[in-house]
């Protein structure tokens, strides 16, 4: 298994395929890739040549990938929620960041639902009859 940006890309798969498990790079950016380093996206992992291998991973390291691209998403994600941006409001309360409804979607990002106001008729009665003898 070859090693690319500190990521252990599988041998069996096709090299573009291979590619998109590096976090940061897709299925148009890895063609992209194979385009400039001249090879072809056809080609499975394990029988790539250590030339070709070696003019992938420079082309990588030119762009941000894993944790350096994550770094950058979280100190964007960050200023956002330092300027009090609307974004980063909704970054901060857990909620759905691009405009989607909340009124009865959102269960990934609000989390399970929890009742609200609902008493049962013995908790109300018990509350009202506690409430009367003080």
């Amino acid at each position: 298994m070859p090693r690319i940006s500190g990521i252990d890309v599988p041998n069996d798969k096709r090299i573009d395929i291979a590619l998109t498990y590096i976090y940061g790079i897709g299925g148009n950016v890895a063609k992209e890739i194979l385009k400039k380093a001249k090879v072809d996206a056809n080609i499975r992992t394990k029988n790539l040549s250590p030339d070709e291998l070696k003019n992938i991973q420079a082309i990588i390291e030119t762009m941000p990938t894993e944790g350096e691209l994550r770094k950058v998403v979280r100190d964007n994600i960050e200023t956002l929620k330092r300027i009090q941006a609307y974004r980063g409001v909704r970054h901060s309360m857990g909620l759905p960041v691009r405009g989607q409804r909340t009124k009865t979607n959102a269960r990934t990002r609000k989390g399970k639902r929890k009742t609200i106001g609902a008493i049962s008729k013995e908790a109300a009665t018990s509350t009202a009859s506690a409430t009367k003898k003080k």
